[in-house]
């Protein structure tokens, strides 16, 4: 399998920095071994059901890392999304010379049902079937074990690099002893720290989100903006069904050509209504353009706010500096 790595052109932060991590390493349940490696990956198939008072939380007790700034990750919908983060966060961390230890939980049954989560609320796809079968209870419950198994394993710090899991972030981060960063607000403040000014004189700030109908109607990105103080620009309906629909089903139907196109025009539409940043919050959106269009210079990747967020987070613990990103 291969696997291409690509970056958007986040705007407020330089990405020029060399890989000196070669190879991201899979270890079996060792404690030695764990502590050995700096990155640790649970390729898990199976983790104990969360219930209340059911124990769960005294059965990994027995950190195998335990470092200050070790950090827990929870995999995605996408095996391959979840690796373009952790490229992210190894390569940042001191310019690729030094990452945070990490524990990284990947369940292929989660990454199938979110999958189906996010696919379900596409028009195109026939999957009426599906959608009386998905329980999103089932899926919240699989999170939250994943997040307490992180915590009890050693992690002082929880991520989840996937877009719609944060559509549950706050049922998943109830009780959570540490913190868990979340990646609408971590691009809120990445873009109200730019001091951005308003395209057009006396206008708000205004910043666009492009992404599947999911991740839009659970709203999270709007609310996490809203609070920051933009305005929040939104697909309108024929935009989503001439322009964003039909690239995602043209991207999964290999037209690239086609399905890039139809991303330039939904992007474009967005410009100009005078937004100063577009958020791409989607896996199939984000590499879809090549990394030379013009447009990518308007274009942020959430995911880049929330490594960014887990770095800052992850210095400042192993400094004794304690504090939510």
């Amino acid at each position: 399998m291969t696997t291409s790595f690509h970056t958007l052109n986040y705007p407020f932060r330089k990405s020029g920095f060399v890989n000196t991590h070669k190879t991201l390493y899979k270890t079996r349940w060792n404690q030695g071994l764990a502590l050995a490696l700096s990155p640790v990956l649970l390729q898990t198939r199976k983790f104990p059901e969360y219930k209340k008072n059911s124990g769960l939380s005294t059965a990994c007790s027995n950190s195998f890392l335990g470092l200050p700034n070790t950090i827990g990750i929870i995999g995605g919908q996408s095996v391959n999304s979840t690796v373009i983060f952790l490229k992210k966060l190894v390569q940042w961390s001191k310019n690729g010379e030094s990452c945070p230890p990490f524990i990284l939980c990947s369940d292929p049954v989660l990454n199938k049902e979110l999958l189906l989560t996010e696919r379900s609320s596409l028009p195109w796809l026939d999957s009426k079937n599906e959608r009386t079968k998905l329980d999103p209870t089932s899926v919240v419950e699989n999170l939250r074990s994943k997040r307490i198994y992180l915590e009890n394993s050693g992690a002082r710090c929880i991520v989840m690099p996937c877009h719609i899991s944060h559509s549950w972030h706050n049922e998943i981060s109830e009780g959570c002893s540490v913190p868990f960063l979340h990646m609408g607000e971590c691009v809120a403040k990445e873009l109200k720290e730019a001091k951005l000014k308003p395209l057009e004189a006396g206008s708000p700030l205004r910043i666009g989100v492009l992404s599947t109908n999911a991740t839009l109607t659970a709203g999270f990105y709007q609310e996490k903006l809203k609070r920051e103080g933009f305005e929040v620009v939104l697909p309108d309906k024929a935009t989503m069904e001439h322009t964003v629909i039909p690239a995602i089903e043209a991207f999964n139907r290999k037209d690239i050509e086609g399905s890039q196109n139809l991303l330039r025009i939904a992007l474009q539409i967005l410009l100009v209504r005078a937004v100063n940043s577009v958020i791409l919050a989607s896996d199939d959106m984000r590499d879809l353009l090549p990394r030379d269009d013009p447009l990518l210079k308007k274009c942020i990747d959430p995911m880049d706010a929330l490594a960014w967020s887990t770095i800052k987070w992850a210095t400042s613990a192993e400094k004794g500096h304690f504090v939510i990103a």
